[in-house]
């Protein structure tokens, strides 16, 4: 099935002539670079955007992998958040920012005489609440891993066979997705998230989160590894870091890391 896919993705990049990806460096958009590259070879680039809201780890790792598979890559830098609107946090955040985002990259896209911009959603993506798919609905973007018909097990297999340093790599949402909606975003914050998330990873977890409301951490991890952190010098580790960082209160969420958890009781805004 996988070989079935890949070359319906293939053959559907391929039609499209010309490509821009907008290049995050996570499992999706990896993929879609790679094969991108071995279809259309120069007639394909990666655009980046690397604002506030992204980890500087996966911005570096997006670098690597475009020059490891000699890709055109663009990498667009944004110091702060400009949109006053997204500051003040609004449950259709994903929106506003996914409208700011893809704008740009159509913007740099269009320098290069590309009039092709791809994401990377995909069919699981259509599940949960993501106001940002009604941003790229209007902004013209192309979702070949959604128009195949490829689910997140299909990309990591493919993945795998491909050989993409990408295949097991945990799903990473923006920064702005561990702030409560309602609660302003700043420099100062996001980066407290990032550094406390690289402290958590330097530990050996691989699928996490650190959430933060106003001063408080509230740190979460898959279910199997929440046994990790029932040891109180273990606690007192992770709380002084933490501490140290910036958080005044450091907790574990007991129910352990779940996708879009931010998104409970929301509902779909228009």
């Amino acid at each position: 099935m996988s070989n079935s896919k890949l070359n319906e993705l293939k053959n559907y990049i391929k039609d499209l002539g010309n490509v821009a990806v907008a290049f995050s460096g996570g499992v999706d958009s990896t993929l879609l670079a790679r094969v991108a590259t071995d279809t259309l070879k120069e007639k394909a680039i990666a655009i980046t955007i690397s604002g506030p809201q992204h980890s500087s780890v996966e911005i570096k790792e997006a670098k690597e992998f475009a020059s490891s598979i000699g890709i055109n890559h663009i990498v667009i830098e944004m110091k702060s958040i400009e949109n006053e609107e997204l500051i003040y946090n609004p449950e259709n955040r994903c929106y506003i920012c996914k409208k700011d985002v893809f704008s740009k990259i159509k913007e740099e896209a269009k320098k290069h005489g590309i009039s092709n911009v791809l994401d990377g959603t995909n069919i699981d993506d259509l599940g949960d609440y993501r106001p940002g798919l009604k941003a790229l609905a209007e902004l013209n973007i192309i979702s070949p891993l959604k128009e195949v018909g490829l689910n997140k097990e299909d990309i990591r297999k493919i993945s795998k066979e491909l050989d993409l340093p990408t295949w097991d790599k945990p799903a990473f949402a923006c920064l702005i997705t561990r702030i409560p909606y309602g609660e302003k975003l700043t420099n100062e914050k996001l980066r407290m998230i990032e550094a406390a998330e690289n402290y958590i990873h330097s530990l050996g977890f691989n699928q996490y989160r650190v959430r933060n409301h106003e001063k408080t951490a509230r740190i979460e991890v898959i279910k199997e590894d929440l046994p990790k952190f029932f040891n109180v010098e273990f606690m007192k580790e992770v709380s002084d870091k933490l501490k140290e960082i910036g958080f005044k209160y450091v907790s574990l969420d007991l129910e352990g890391y779940k996708m879009g958890k931010m998104n409970l009781g929301v509902e779909d805004i228009e």
